[in-house]
């Protein structure tokens, strides 16, 4: 993901904040430590990777055509009411 700028969009404030970068006044400060564990984020992201292929494993054929045309009449509940 593309990390986004931290630069102000307004002209006065942008003038402001290179200034302040410029003169030595503006120095980025570290991140305070968030309280999660390192390893604990890792392994939630380990499990959010393997994502529906993993949930779906389980389900049978029957179940998922159910949950599938469950989910397309709410999609198209609106345009059938005219």
């Amino acid at each position: 993901m593309q990390k986004r700028s931290r630069m102000p969009r307004d002209t006065n404030q942008l003038a402001h904040k290179v200034l302040q970068i410029a003169i030595g006044e503006d120095v980025e400060q570290p991140k305070p430590d968030d309280g999660k564990d390192p390893a604990a984020v890792a392994l939630g992201r380990k499990g959010g990777l393997k994502g529906g292929k993993a949930r779906w494993k389980g389900v049978s054929k029957k179940a998922r055509a159910q949950i599938a045309r469950k989910a397309a009449n709410a999609r198209w509940k609106d345009r059938n009411k005219s």
